[in-house]
């Protein structure tokens, strides 16, 4: 049996380590040994994975992440996000896939799509 809310924990903890500076802690602390990663610009591990995080917060110094909602099931973990990366821009709405295995990160999927400045609904991405 899945322990959902313990996994909802795992992974906000691992993201929200991660971008908010410390994609190394968060990859000790909170990934697996494996780390499958279906996202086709990162590396596979969690090498792969730090190397991506760090990247993205050293040319975005000023990057916030808010992350609006967390939906679990089974070993499976979604999470809904805002990502600004530069102040004052419209950002990306993300969904995160994430798999949780023995109280460990596994596997990772994402669809990321770029907020526009107009929309034909006023009910936002995110």
């Amino acid at each position: 049996m899945h322990d959902v809310e313990a996994n909802k924990k795992l992974v906000l903890a691992y993201y929200e380590t991660a971008f908010r500076g410390d994609p190394e802690r968060a990859a000790r602390d909170y990934a697996g040994e494996t780390y499958i990663q279906h996202n086709p610009r990162v590396a596979d591990g969690t090498e792969g994975f730090i190397a991506f995080v760090r990247g993205l917060l050293n040319s975005f110094p000023d990057m916030k992440l808010m992350i609006k909602r967390v939906i679990a099931e089974g070993d499976l973990v979604v999470t809904h996000a805002h990502i600004i990366k530069i102040p004052g821009e419209p950002g990306l709405a993300v969904v995160d896939i994430f798999r949780v295995e023995s109280g460990k990160v596994v596997e990772h999927w994402d669809v990321v799509e770029a907020v526009p400045s107009t929309a034909l609904n006023s009910n936002g991405m995110v």
